[in-house]
């Protein structure tokens, strides 16, 4: 059981440094989140995985240590509360900036800096012929 413990946590470790390394701030919040998750299975494994035992030391020599499930419970909460923000905050970005990059500058190959160009000149058309109207 600790083996595929470890290899779940290493695959979404690895999964979320790559979305992490990702240019788009939508990529780096969902990142951010499978990387808690990461660390939530991580500490919920450290408390030692045993099955049908109390929760509390009891006369048997195997028992479930409770600590890192409350660490769990109440890293939940806040990881949950810290994403709703993160994704604000890349909902704000985006409608300032006209982008999705994290750097704030867009490149040839961003489709969402193109749709919001093309949606800025039906808006303002003066801007597209330079301020003359025809």
């Amino acid at each position: 059981m600790e083996l595929v413990y470890s290899v779940t946590v290493g695959i979404m470790v690895t999964c979320s440094v790559f979305l992490m390394l990702r240019g788009h701030t939508f990529a780096i919040v969902m990142g951010l989140t499978l990387m808690s998750y990461a660390v939530n299975l991580f500490l919920f494994a450290s408390g030692g995985l045993v099955l049908n035992q109390p929760a509390i030391l009891a006369e048997g020599a195997e028992y479930s240590d409770p600590l890192p499930q409350a660490l769990v419970l109440t890293a939940i909460v806040i990881g949950f509360a810290m994403t709703a923000f993160a994704l604000i905050l890349a909902i704000r970005a985006r409608a300032d900036l006209g982008n999705d990059q994290v750097d704030g500058k867009a490149t040839s190959s961003d489709i969402l800096a193109d749709k919001d160009h093309e949606g800025q000149l039906r808006q303002h058309p003066d801007k597209a012929t330079g301020g003359k109207h025809k």
